[in-house]
């Protein structure tokens, strides 16, 4: 049935109430002065002459709260009376006992919907069928996080140094524990409002979108950590740095490698802060999964199928979780990957130990001839090729014994004699030129004895 609130045309609801009801919300009514457009109240006050009814009418009822400072601010004259006029509806739908629903308005905007309109929106938005916040995928990119915690404990032994240079009283080992815990909550401060402040810096520089956008998360990351450290140098730090650098990197790396050997800040421990730091700064999602589902069923099934999911590396050995993503990558370079022989030997070993093979154990890898000649061979032909050139070998052997004493064609006749009287093969199984030297003045040796003895037989 239609009533004429304060000026405002209510459609209470048709549902027959008891006579006590009605009579009392008819009193009500009639105890509400008629409201004009000079005597509106402020859209932010609640007004007296309500208050002071429902005090009288229901003593046992609180007197409704006036609506929060600023929540609402009418863009029209119109939206302002109608505001107004929707507290009243409030009011009087309480005296009448009825619900504020039930009572409708044409037009009328609600203090409910007056505040919805000023509200920012939150950060983890509800799912398209408003039926709560979004569960986000909690994969990412394992490479990248294992290398983002690899910097942050020289990051910290540096801040640890430059902090404790100069003072007596202080070594880095000791104030590593509170400075670790310092750096951890400034880190990750600066990296929750890092793409806000970029994207406000950008905007003030009057710069395009995309120059906003940080592309590395571990330079952001070492930002952060060398900002840190600045606000811990001293000023005998800040000249160490300066004249004393060597003496300072020395110090960093033994700090390092103390906290490495006592577990100070274990790996798993410095990936957990790693990770939270690399979702931060990771705006272009690179390195970590955006995807956002309103149930847990439907996350599991997508992390069935993330890119982002850790696998184990298959090589035996290996100890490293990768995303399915960089799997590939990670096995292009997995030191514990076995492979064939670079050099084409038939022998498999794996790929930290290739080099050290092929530099030294390899029967195929290159080598000049020991003797000095131009030619270039596998490892396993070095005797195939020395019985293969033996005679100029040997004049060069000759040559080195013989200096000058001797002319060329005297030297190769003598070669010659020395393969004809050379029985057993010494001289074709010498692979240098030290034993080959040796073999050709033992055979000199006996060629002048047996020439001596058969002049002194003919004699």
């Amino acid at each position: 049935m239609p009533v004429y609130l304060g000026g405002v045309c209510v459609l209470l609801p048709t549902t027959p109430q008891s006579p006590s009801r009605q009579g009392k919300g008819i009193q009500a009514c009639s105890a509400l002065p008629p409201l004009s457009s000079s005597s509106l109240p402020a859209p932010n006050t609640t007004p007296a002459s309500i208050q002071a009814a429902a005090a009288r009418r229901c003593p046992g009822r609180r007197p409704s709260r006036p609506p929060a400072v600023d929540s609402f601010s009418p863009s029209s004259e119109i939206e302002r009376q109608m505001y107004i006029s929707s507290e009243k509806l409030e009011n009087a739908a309480e005296l009448l006992g009825t619900a504020p629903s039930r009572v409708q308005v044409p037009g009328l905007i609600t203090k409910q919907a007056a505040t919805a309109r000023m509200e920012l929106p939150v950060a983890e938005p509800g799912t398209e069928r408003g039926e709560g916040p979004l569960i986000q995928c909690p994969y990412c990119d394992s490479e990248a996080m294992h290398k983002l915690a690899q910097i942050l404990l020289p990051g910290l032994a540096a801040v640890c140094v430059d902090g404790t240079t100069g003072d007596p009283f202080h070594s880095p080992s000791v104030v590593a524990v509170d400075l670790r815990r310092e750096m951890v909550d400034y880190i990750t401060q600066r990296s929750e409002s890092f793409i806000a402040d970029a994207l406000i810096e950008s905007e003030a520089n009057q710069e395009g979108p995309d120059a906003a956008v940080p592309d590395d998360p571990f330079e952001a990351v070492s930002v952060f950590m060398d900002d840190f450290g600045s606000t811990k140098r001293n000023i005998i730090g800040h000249v160490s740095g300066w004249l004393l650098s060597d003496s300072r990197d020395d110090k960093i790396d033994d700090l390092v490698q103390e906290m490495e050997a006592t577990r100070f800040w274990p790996l798993e421990r410095r990936e957990a802060v790693a990770e939270t730091l690399l979702k931060n700064v990771d705006l272009r999602t690179r390195f970590h999964c955006p995807e956002k589902y309103e149930s847990e069923a439907r996350l599991a099934d997508h992390k069935q199928q993330c890119s982002f999911r850790p696998v184990a590396c298959p090589n035996d050995g290996c100890r490293a979780r990768v995303s399915v993503r960089c799997a590939r990558d990670h096995d292009a370079a997995c030191p514990y990957k076995p492979l064939q022989c670079e050099q084409g030997c038939e022998k498999r070993l794996l790929r930290r130990d290739m080099d050290r093979h092929c530099v030294t154990v390899c029967p195929m890898r290159p080598m000049k001839c020991p003797f000095g000649c131009d030619s270039s061979f596998p490892d396993r032909d070095l005797e195939k090729h020395c019985a293969q050139f033996l005679r100029p070998h040997l004049i060069k052997v000759l040559k080195a014994i013989h200096k000058k004493a001797r002319s060329e064609d005297e030297l190769k006749d003598l070669a010659l004699k020395l393969e004809k009287y050379d029985g057993d093969g010494k001289l074709a199984k010498a692979l240098d030129a030290r034993p080959l030297t040796n073999a050709v003045k033992d055979l000199e040796a006996k060629m002048k004895a047996e020439h001596s003895s058969r002049r002194a037989v003919l004699h």
